[in-house]
């Protein structure tokens, strides 16, 4: 069943986006060759709680960090440790803020240093797909509208869309319906209205879209080893344009 929000469900929603996108801010300054993912991990955390929220993902399902932080082919899901980021790295950072009993929740994929030019356009193409996704985020047009969008604007790329793991609605729970896959055929799924909030989040492959889980059970990699970037952000609908409640 999809929850639509009332105006101060979203505000408080709002509000937890910020703090979201406040931590990756902050994570973004720390971002340079030598920092360990466990220190990253840590100042996002002091940031949530300084402003009177939770980390999100801190014991969700028994993940033991605030931060997912996946470096080069890891897509998603990495766990926070000693290893230290090195120079032509990308490490995507995906975090969430609970503020008052409602979620944030966002990622982003930053460049360590110099890196190669293949990673830079990865990370900015699996970028805009999000945007060409969104511009489709509008009350009367289907849920799988925003799906094709993405794919058709990774595929066009000669990117591939993963497709093991998809977006999701959000609010009281980190993970509502509906799923929101960054796949498909235009024209499905329901009907977008206002009231609806959504975590849409692309992760994009350099090579082929199968992916596997380490034995971690956590850490999800790309299958032919190559670079993985990720972009989310936390969308309301409304009567107009989409609202991104986790961005500055």
């Amino acid at each position: 069943m999809i929850v639509l929000k009332s105006p101060r469900e979203i505000e408080l929603m709002r509000r937890a986006g910020e703090i979201t996108a406040l931590a990756l801010e902050e994570i973004e300054k720390h971002v340079k060759p030598g920092i360990t993912t466990i220190e990253l991990d840590k100042i996002a955390e002091e940031l949530i709680l300084s402003h009177d929220a939770t980390p999100a993902f801190k014991g969700y399902r028994g993940f033991p960090a605030s931060i997912c932080a996946s470096i080069n082919e890891e897509v998603v899901h990495g766990i926070p440790g000693l290893r230290r980021l090195q120079d032509g790295d990308i490490i995507s950072i995906d975090i969430g803020a609970v503020f008052q009993g409602y979620y944030g929740d966002a990622a982003r994929t930053f460049p360590v240093g110099q890196v190669s030019d293949d990673a830079l356009k990865l990370i900015e193409v699996t970028k805009q797909s999000f945007f060409e996704g969104i511009a489709f985020a509008k009350q009367g047009y289907r849920l799988s509208d925003i799906s094709h969008a993405i794919q058709s604007y990774v595929e066009g790329h000669n990117y591939s869309v993963v497709r093991d793991y998809v977006g999701h609605g959000i609010g009281q729970n980190m993970h509502e319906d509906p799923q929101i896959p960054n796949f498909g055929p235009p024209g499905k799924g329901p009907r977008l209205r206002a009231g609806m909030t959504l975590a849409i989040e692309p992760m994009v492959n350099l090579g082929e879209f199968e992916v596997y889980t380490l034995k971690n059970n956590w850490t999800v990699v790309t299958k032919d080893g190559s670079l993985s970037a990720h972009y989310e952000n936390t969308v309301a609908i409304t009567d107009g344009e989409p609202e991104i409640l986790t961005m500055m």
